[in-house]
């Protein structure tokens, strides 16, 4: 009888100093990690625009399967949330639109992206002006440019 009321005494919880190794550790961690992570946002939110605008040409191809042609520069990006009433009318453009939200986002610095059909480099050029929201630019200010993603 009394290995069982030790027993249950022992199993009550952790110890102070079992807390305390527990807590020492995740604090070396997390020194260790956490600057490695916070010192690249910019790095993060050029990846981030990449990675939006992979997700804008697929909607703008689909788009296209559905009504012969992209939206046009006057028509914008807004065409693939709304159904557009200027210029070449789409047939068969999908009730909902063709993003996932319901609207166009803007890139990482809260910039609207520029879209032109048809482009210089393709059927249509899609453009982040990086982190000064200006044409041109070096490193993180540089235009990430929808024809030079790999």
């Amino acid at each position: 009888m009394k290995t069982n009321r030790q027993n249950k005494k022992r199993e009550h919880g952790f110890t102070l100093i079992e807390l305390m190794v527990v807590i020492v550790i995740l604090g070396v961690l997390a020194g260790l990690i956490i600057p490695r992570v916070m010192g690249r946002p910019d790095e993060a939110r050029q990846a981030k625009a990449k990675i939006q605008m992979e997700s804008m040409e697929t909607a703008l191809k689909l788009y296209k399967l559905d009504n012969g042609n992209y939206p046009t520069t006057e028509q914008g990006l807004k065409a693939l949330v709304e159904a557009p009433t200027v210029g070449i009318l789409p047939r068969n453009w999908r009730a909902g639109g063709y993003l996932e939200k319901g609207r166009v986002p803007k890139d990482p610095w809260d910039n609207e992206f520029v879209y032109i059909s048809p482009g210089t480099h393709s059927d249509f050029d899609l453009i982040c002006l990086g982190k000064d929201g200006e044409p041109g630019g070096e490193g993180f200010d540089a235009d990430i440019n929808n024809w030079e993603i790999d």
